[in-house]
Parts: structure tokens; C-alpha cells; sequence
């Protein structure tokens, strides 16, 4: 199912405002042990199936709410994604409006970084920590 006119209004409006990235960059940048923190912004059903490794969740429902306890570092370099690249953007755009100026989406989300053939894990949901991608 398409999502709605509207949504998509809205989603594309913060694509104008923000940064985003390939999966390729992320499993780059992961690859090569880079520090930024990877955030999940899907629902916790959709994390508890599969995500990406190193990556902490934080719901688009709350991550306005506990990012600057869980990253309170404006300037840690921040990768969200989503499950297609829709709730992400919505989700970079308020941390930007809030302060962070180191926010990327990854485009395509969750589908982007299947359809790559990239590896994903499963495991209990962790909290955000700052400036670390959890032990990748």
C-alpha cells in the first residue's frame, strides 16, 4: 500500500531540509568502524524481526523525546533509518530543529539495505548511547 498524498508532502518537505546517504555508505562507514550512532526509528515489532548491526532503537513515536538523554552531544554524527525511507526524514528534521548537526538518512531504509544483500542481526533492543554505533 502507497502511503498517502499528504504523508508523502510532508516527508518530501523534510527531504528538503535534510542530509541522506546510501546503504552502501552506511555498510562502508560500519565496515570501516567509523563512530556515529545508528538509530532504528522503526516500531518495535518491525526492530524485534531483524535490523541492521550496531544499530539502537528509538522509535519515531519517542525519539524526540529521549535523544538528548541518549545522545546529548549535538555534534555526534547520526545515521537514522527506517523501514523505506519515509519515517526517517521526518525524524532527522525535528533532531536538526532540536540541535543535532550531524544527522543523516539512509535512503531506501531497511528494504535498501536487504534488497544490497547487507547481513542484519537480531537481538534485544538497547538504548541510544552517544558517540558509539554499540560495539560495531
Amino acid at each position: 500500500m502507497l502511503p498517502a498524498p499528504g504523508f508523502l508532502r510532508l516527508v518530501d518537505d523534510a527531504r528538503s531540509r535534510i542530509r541522506q546517504t546510501s546503504a552502501q555508505e552506511v555498510k562502508r562507514r560500519l565496515d570501516a568502524k567509523e563512530r556515529f550512532t545508528l538509530i532504528d526509528v522503526r516500531e518495535e515489532n518491525e526492530w524485534a524481526k531483524d535490523h541492521l548491526p550496531g544499530a539502537v532503537h528509538m522509535c519515531k513515536g519517542i525519539i524526540e523525546r529521549d535523544i538528548e538523554n541518549a545522545v546529548p552531544i549535538k555534534g555526534t554524527p547520526i545515521v537514522l533509518y527506517c523501514g523505506a525511507g519515509f519515517r526517517s526524514p521526518l525524524a532527522a528534521d525535528n533532531l536538526q530543529k532540536m540541535g543535532y548537526t550531524e544527522v543523516l538518512c539512509m535512503e531506501g531504509g531497511w528494504r535498501g539495505w536487504l534488497d544490497a544483500g547487507y547481513p542484519t542481526e537480531k537481538d534485544e533492543p538497547r538504548a541510544a548511547a552517544a558517540g558509539g554505533n554499540s560495539g560495531v
